[in-house]
C-alpha cells in the first residue's frame, strides 16, 4: 500500500497540536493533524476555561477547542481522525502507522499527544468527572470559592493544588496514604502551616459520593480497616500525570518520567527533524497557554529545519 506524502505531521490534537498547525499552515507547509483519543485534548475534559488570554468572561472548554481547530482549517490544515500506534523514525521520511495501518511519510514530525491525569481507577470517580471530580486545581479551583474540598496525593503536585485551593476554599482535606507527605521540605512546611488544610493520614478513597447535582462527598477506609465519610464539594486528583509517549520511547530520548527530552531553549527532539510540543514535553507547567507557545515554536523550528 503506497503511503502518502506530508511534509508537516502534527501528531495530536490539543493546544499545542492545533497551534502548530495553525503556524505551520500559514508558512505553506499544508500540515496533516492526526486528532488522536481525544480531540481538543485534556482540555475537553474540564469545562469552563478562565486563564486563558483573550475570554474575559471565561470560555466553555469544548468551544474554545473548536475555535482553534478552525482557526487551524481556514489556513488550509488537514485534520484527520485516527490514532497513531506505530512510528519509525530510523530514516527520513518518517513512517507513520495510523489505526494499526502504514498511512503517512513525513519529512517532518511534531508530537503534540499530551500527557493523561493518573486517576484511581473508580467507578464513581468516572461518574463525576467535571461534576466535582478533577485534576486540575488551577483549572477549577476557583469553581470552589468557599467551599470545601478534598485533594488526593502526598507528593509536591498534591501540596501546591492544595495550597493553591486552601486561597480559594474555606477548607481543604489532603487524603494521603502513608503517615507521612512525599514532597519537599518547602513544600511540606508550607501545607503544615496552612490552617485550613486537614490532613488526613493512612487514608485510601473506597468512594466518591453524590448525586445529580454533582460531588457531595467522599468515603475513605483507614489502614487499620475502617470507613468514614466526609463531606466535600470537589474532589481533586494530584497523583500525577503520565506523558503519552509511549510508542516513542524506542526512537527518541525521554526522561525518568516518560516526557519528551527537547534541546533547552529549543523544541527539537534527539531525531533531527521530530519536534515536540506541549504537555508531552512539559512536566512543569502544564497550562493551555504554555502548550499553545510550545506549539507555536514546534511549527516554527520546523519550518526553519525544512528550509535547511
Amino acid at each position: 500500500m503506497a503511503m502518502e506524502q506530508v511534509k508537516c505531521l502534527i501528531i495530536g490534537s490539543g493546544p499545542a497540536g492545533y497551534t502548530a498547525a495553525i503556524y505551520a499552515a500559514r508558512a505553506g507547509l499544508a500540515p496533516v493533524v492526526i486528532e488522536g483519543i481525544q480531540p481538543g485534548g485534556q482540555l475537553t475534559a474540564t469545562t469552563e476555561v478562565e486563564n486563558f488570554p483573550g475570554y474575559p468572561d471565561g470560555v466553555d472548554a469544548n468551544e474554545m477547542m473548536e475555535d482553534i481547530r478552525r482557526q487551524a482549517q481556514r489556513f488550509g490544515t488537514d485534520i484527520r481522525t485516527g490514532i497513531v500506534t506505530a512510528v519509525d523514525f530510523s530514516r527520513r521520511p518518517f513512517a507513520v502507522e495510523v489505526d494499526g495501518k502504514p498511512a503517512f511519510e513525513a519529512e517532518a514530525v511534531i508530537i503534540a499527544t499530551g500527557a493523561s491525569a493518573k486517576y484511581l481507577g473508580l467507578e464513581s470517580e468516572k461518574k463525576f468527572r467535571g461534576m466535582g471530580v478533577s485534576a486540575c486545581a488551577t483549572c477549577d479551583g476557583f469553581f470552589y470559592r468557599k467551599k470545601v474540598v478534598a485533594v488526593v496525593g502526598g507528593g509536591d503536585t498534591a501540596c501546591e493544588e492544595a495550597s493553591y485551593l486552601a486561597s480559594l476554599c474555606s477548607k481543604v482535606y489532603m487524603i494521603v496514604r502513608r503517615n507521612e507527605l512525599r514532597a519537599t521540605r518547602a513544600m511540606q512546611e508550607k501545607v503544615l502551616g496552612t490552617e485550613n488544610i486537614e490532613i488526613l493520614w493512612e487514608c485510601q478513597t473506597k468512594e466518591v459520593l453524590g448525586d445529580e447535582t454533582g460531588v457531595n462527598g467522599v468515603r475513605l477506609v483507614r489502614k487499620n480497616g475502617e470507613e468514614f465519610d466526609v463531606a466535600v464539594d470537589g474532589f481533586f486528583l494530584a497523583i500525577g500525570h503520565h506523558p503519552n509517549s509511549d510508542i516513542f520511547k524506542e526512537w527518541i530520548e525521554t526522561d525518568g518520567q516518560g516526557y519528551i527530552v527537547t534541546e533547552p531553549g529549543t523544541s527539537a527532539t534527539s531525531v533531527e527533524g521530530v519536534f515536540a510540543a506541549g504537555d508531552v514535553m512539559d512536566s512543569r507547567y502544564r497550562q493551555a497557554v504554555v502548550a499553545a507557545g510550545s506549539g507555536c515554536k514546534a511549527a516554527m523550528d520546523l519550518e526553519k529545519f525544512l528550509k535547511k
